[in-house]
């Protein structure tokens, strides 16, 4: 018995659209991360973008368990001696980039490297329900459904 190994060609990619709002920020990013490498399909293969494409929408209403909308905090550096930034999710919703905040959480699920940016590109986040991609068609995953514990 062979393994099979997906070709660039054989691969198949659908739209698929996520709707945040409620949602938990943590379980949203699984999801959302297993979608884009593709390895809720059967034919996965860790070294081809196999994934689909992944629409999310009303960024601006995912949720946050505990105390971590106050407590956790993202660093980012500018470049120059000194220069280390800090914020929290919070503030970042105060500035309309609560996109940020799920798309930080996926890149961080997702491999490093070429192949993981190419991944992370196929993910498109919206703070609400408006997006451009209707001509797509894209079938909709009810994250509540999968698990009580998804949403809020």
């Amino acid at each position: 018995m062979k393994t099979y190994s997906v070709k660039k060609s054989d691969i198949n990619k659908k739209w698929i659209l996520i709707d945040a709002k409620d949602a938990v920020l943590g379980r949203l990013a699984v999801i959302s991360a297993n979608i884009l490498r593709g390895k809720n399909k059967p034919e996965y293969t860790p070294n081809q973008d196999c994934g689909d494409n992944l629409i999310i929408i009303n960024s601006d209403q995912v949720q946050l368990k505990g105390k971590k909308a106050d407590n956790k905090i993202y660093y980012r550096h500018t470049g120059y001696p000194g220069g280390i930034k800090s914020t929290t999710p919070n503030k970042m919703k105060e500035k309309n980039k609560s996109d940020e905040i799920i798309k930080l959480a996926i890149k961080r699920m997702i491999p490093s490297g070429p192949l993981g940016k190419q991944q992370l590109s196929n993910c498109k986040i919206y703070r609400d329900s408006k997006h451009n991609h209707e001509a797509q068609k894209p079938s909709e995953i009810k994250i509540g459904d999968l698990n009580r514990k998804n949403k809020i």
